[in-house]
């Protein structure tokens, strides 16, 4: 009988490796740029430890507070995946802690994202596991359920299908679609070329700065050359 709420989708279309690869070390914030600052996950979410995301989400729905599915998840998941975690941004209980990470580590996930609580973040801040969370409380969690493995989950206030793209570093999140991975990229490294030609400029001291001038005419604002009175 259907269970909806309480079920384990026990596969995803997991994308190649080669199709997201070409997103290592390259910023956030400037793929965020090229997909419109769409798809990029609530600041509420933040790094608690070392390394940055990149890698296919493996996703879990949970009630808030319980992390039954979220150890059936790290029994599942393949080793560069990163788990995504909505347990409703709920941070009464911690979802997760050292242990748990640890079989994380173990298992070389590339990394985890829970949107709720984690505790142990002393211990956890050492881990090379990048981890995200919502917020940080010594209040252990249930493992009563119920709660949905690789299902379409709300984190961050931005949906993340199973196979999504995920990409994190110290400003954030992004999640992108398989389908728009490639146009996303080419653009990324043309913005991220542009920047570092700016960069080059700003430091020689001949930075062009005509632009802010025409913007400001061009919306209507009025200059006035005079003290204010």
């Amino acid at each position: 009988m259907p269970n909806p709420g309480f079920r384990i989708f026990t596969r995803i279309n997991r994308p190649a490796s080669a199709l997201y690869a070409g997103f290592a070390g390259l910023p956030v914030a400037n793929i965020g740029d090229c997909v419109n600052r769409a798809s990029m996950l609530d600041a509420r979410i933040r790094k608690i430890s070392q390394g940055n995301l990149l890698g296919p989400a493996f996703t879990v729905k949970t009630r808030a507070g319980d992390n039954l599915m979220l150890h059936k998840a790290l029994d599942m998941a393949d080793p560069g995946d990163v788990i995504v975690l909505d347990a409703h941004g709920d941070t009464t209980n911690a979802i997760t802690g050292e242990l748990m990470m640890q079989t994380a580590v173990q298992k070389r996930l590339g990394g985890v994202i829970i949107d709720g609580a984690i505790r142990d973040v002393a211990t956890l801040r050492d881990m090379m596991l990048p981890i995200f969370a919502a917020g940080v409380t010594p209040a252990g969690p249930y493992k009563e359920g119920p709660g949905e493995i690789n299902v379409p989950v709300s984190v961050g206030s931005v949906v993340v299908m199973p196979g999504d793209i995920i990409v994190g570093d110290e400003d954030g999140i992004v999640a992108i679609r398989p389908s728009d991975a490639a146009a996303v990229l080419e653009m990324t490294k043309k913005k991220q070329a542009a920047e570092t030609q700016k960069m080059r400029a700003i430091m020689a001291g001949n930075s062009d700065t005509s632009w802010i001038d025409k913007a400001l005419l061009d919306k209507g604002c009025e200059i006035i050359d005079d003290c204010y009175r």
